[in-house]
């Protein structure tokens, strides 16, 4: 909560990339009504794709995975968890969709992240939801292969003292308004990473309490693209955003700065691509092709019928046939037999 003490936040100077970045966010929310009003079918389809996306990345970022061809099935529930990386997903995939269904209901409180961890380990047989109960210290690993300590988060003793009192600091800081509301949530999330309240999960948890604070903003582009596909696709700058930020955060002497620029900088980025998808979306190839094509980018080089169908949840079976025929008449798939269960392959490089 060292962010929020004494006005701390307030203090902090903005320069005019941080300030045109709070404004053009501002732009991009006021164009997301529209595009909810007029392409709702458009944005179910780019809510599935995120779902899963958001999940799988979420999740890779901690080191766990799941193989590409049980993943939908278990994003859509279709699936049942069969070991332990599969049964943190599905922890993770339930806090997720909960946040989608209802964040207009959540209200921040420590009781409700901590339901938030119980419930993404409640498939493993692990009992979370209780805070650290002994200090914990966030390691790197230098290019020579030594460990060291980058950060000493607070200690286990003081944790629920520190947790109560950033979720009071924030939600006063909210009701009064005296700043844009990104620079609020960002802050928190900061600030929830430096307490790292739990033995594990902090990560996963404080992404999670991202979309809930940006949602309950108004920032609902990370509904539609993936925000923590972008986090893994630029994991090294949000851990150097991180560390350069977290540094002095004991003393109430940290710089903000460089977590905000990659906050905001990630947000911009998701509604950037947002709007690209959804002109894509509405050209001539349609919603349900584009649905296909980002499904078989995220499938390993060589695929069947049924592997599209898992990871195109809603797309009929006509529909998926019309897609890979359109695809290998334009060179971007070769069929390698015949019939239902026939192998494709992906020709040249694809990106999603």
């Amino acid at each position: 909560m060292r962010s929020f003490e004494h006005g701390y936040l307030l203090e902090t100077a903005i320069s005019h990339s941080l300030l045109m970045a709070v404004r053009v966010l501002g732009e991009f929310r006021g164009r997301q009504k529209l595009y909810t009003e007029q392409f709702p079918e458009v944005l179910e389809t780019l809510r599935q794709v995120a779902l899963i996306q958001s999940t799988e990345s979420s999740n890779r970022i901690e080191g766990i995975t799941v193989p590409p061809g049980r993943l939908t099935g278990l994003v859509t529930r279709k699936t049942r968890p069969r070991d332990r990386s599969e049964q943190e997903v599905a922890g993770y995939r339930d806090v997720l969709a909960a946040i989608h269904a209802n964040h207009g209901r959540m209200r921040l409180s420590t009781d409700l992240i901590l339901d938030w961890h119980r419930a993404i380990y409640r498939y493993t047989g692990e009992k979370g939801g209780h805070w650290k109960t002994a200090d914990n210290v966030i390691r790197e690993t230098t290019p020579d292969g030594r460990q060291v300590v980058r950060f000493r988060p607070v200690s286990a003793v003081a944790t629920p003292q520190f947790m109560e009192r950033l979720v009071q600091f924030h939600n006063r800081a909210m009701e009064e308004a005296k700043t844009d509301p990104l620079l609020l949530v960002a802050s928190f999330v900061l600030d929830f990473e430096c307490i790292h309240p739990f033995r594990d999960g902090n990560g996963r948890i404080g992404r999670l309490l991202t979309l809930l604070l940006l949602y309950q903003c108004g920032y609902e582009a990370g509904r539609y693209i993936s925000l923590e596909r972008i986090i893994e696709e630029s994991k090294e700058t949000y851990y150097e955003a991180l560390s350069a930020s977290s540094q002095n955060w004991h003393e109430a002497e940290h710089d903000l700065r460089p977590w905000w620029e990659y906050f905001l900088g990630t947000l911009t980025a998701a509604y950037n691509e947002f709007e690209s998808r959804v002109g894509t979306f509405t050209s001539a190839r349609g919603a349900k092709r584009e649905m296909v094509r980002n499904a078989i980018a995220r499938l390993p080089a060589r695929f069947r019928m049924g592997d599209v169908q898992r990871a195109s949840p809603g797309v009929s079976y006509p529909t998926l046939k019309r897609a890979l025929a359109d695809l290998k008449r334009e060179g971007k798939l070769r069929c390698l037999g015949k019939g239902r269960d026939a192998q494709w392959e992906r020709i040249g490089s694809w990106s999603q």
